[in-house]
């Protein structure tokens, strides 16, 4: 094998496809990236961890093809320091060398006939803008479960209702959902699937800026338990989790008694502010009335802080406290100028939606719901 390809194509296709790579492989070949150069002008990259497959395709000038398996982490911060010259891959005897300008590099070659068999890419279901995309699953993805206590609190709900896509998570103290167009190429009406929040949040990031996102859902996906993704020349899969999801319709609330509208920024940095007091798992209070939002954190001989934010108030006064790390996730992916904070009772969960002016209706295609934090009076 031999080719020659330009510095930056490499170390983007290198970064691309570590990201199927274990951080502890299960079986030593799988801390490579399988490397196949096809002598009509293509470099294909690949990775696997039985869970997660990640490849791309990139030109190359290839003067022998062949395929190689080398150490993937030791690759990728190889082809990042590299001089920006172009950069000559080839092999010799059992060992992969890599050359750019004065800089020469000899790699140990893995066993690659004992890498395992990567999924097929699988026909795309439908696409979807990829800055839609990628804005969708960060506002989601916020509130999924980061720990392993419930495995299915892990994962995105994505539900597909025609040309809708409805995304939800939740970690038992907040849910955020996001509904969203997409253009779907068959019928996918009524599917269900759970995708692990934090494969789907990488790959979103990752493919966002591409233009449009191919999804493959359900049967397109081979109907074996994955889901797939692809914008351009890079594709991805991953395993989906199994498991019924917990019905969670009935925590979004059917009324409301009171509603702030305030400007998000302000919010945020007045909520850090106060937060710097809050010990851990120690809530702040909001006061909302006519005019303003006092919020404060701290009692007793413990540190104190507190600061007021202009808002608009419609309903009664009420006062609420919430963890300050779960408020600023929702008002951190919000997306729009101005938030509007909608509630009933102190005890019951509050509902964050954004607008653009503070004068506009509610944007209610993004909806997180936050559970109050109980403080004495």
């Amino acid at each position: 094998m031999k080719f020659r390809v330009e510095r930056d194509v490499l170390a983007e296709a290198v970064t691309w496809a570590a990201r199927g790579l274990p951080s502890r492989p299960p079986v030593p070949v799988l801390a490579g990236i399988l490397i196949e150069a096809d002598e009509q002008g293509t470099l294909t990259l690949s990775a696997f961890d039985y869970e997660v497959s990640a490849r791309i395709t990139v030109a190359a000038d290839v003067a022998e093809g062949g395929t190689v398996l080398v150490h993937g982490k030791l690759l990728a911060d190889i082809s990042r320091n590299l001089p920006g010259k172009p950069v000559d891959v080839g092999t010799d005897g059992n060992k992969v060398t890599v050359t750019c300008g004065s800089s020469r590099f000899s790699l140990l070659q893995m066993p690659s006939d004992e890498y395992p068999t990567l999924p097929v890419s699988p026909e795309p279901s439908g696409s979807i803008a990829g800055d839609v995309f990628t804005q969708a699953v960060a506002q989601v993805s916020v509130a999924a479960d980061r720990s392993d206590t419930l495995p299915i609190l892990t994962g995105v709900r994505l539900e597909i209702d025609g040309s809708t896509m409805t995304m939800l998570a939740t970690d038992r103290y907040r849910l955020a959902l996001r509904e969203l167009t997409w253009d779907p190429s068959g019928s996918e009406d009524g599917l269900t699937v759970l995708v692990p929040a934090r494969t789907l949040s990488e790959t979103a990031r990752a493919l966002g800026p591409s233009g449009t996102v191919q999804l493959a859902l359900g049967q397109a996906a081979g109907g074996d338990g994955l889901v797939g993704f692809e914008a351009g020349q890079r594709r991805t899969t991953t395993r989906l989790l199994d498991g019924d999801y917990p019905k969670v319709s009935s925590i979004f609330p059917t009324s409301v008694d009171t509603e702030a509208v305030v400007e998000t920024a302000l919010l945020v940095e007045a909520v850090k502010r106060v937060a710097l007091v809050a010990e851990r798992n120690t809530p702040v209070r909001l006061r909302f009335t006519d005019g303003q939002v006092g919020i404060d954190a701290g009692t007793g001989d413990d540190a104190q802080a507190s600061e007021a934010v202009e808002c608009v108030l419609h309903g009664p006064e009420i006062e609420v406290a919430f963890n300050p790390h779960y408020l600023l996730d929702g008002l951190g992916v919000v997306g729009t100028q101005f938030s509007r904070l909608s509630f009933t009772q102190p005890s019951r969960p509050a509902v964050l939606t954004g607008q653009a002016a503070a004068d506009a209706d509610a944007d209610t295609s993004y909806r997180y719901v936050l559970m109050p934090v109980r403080f004495a009076s």
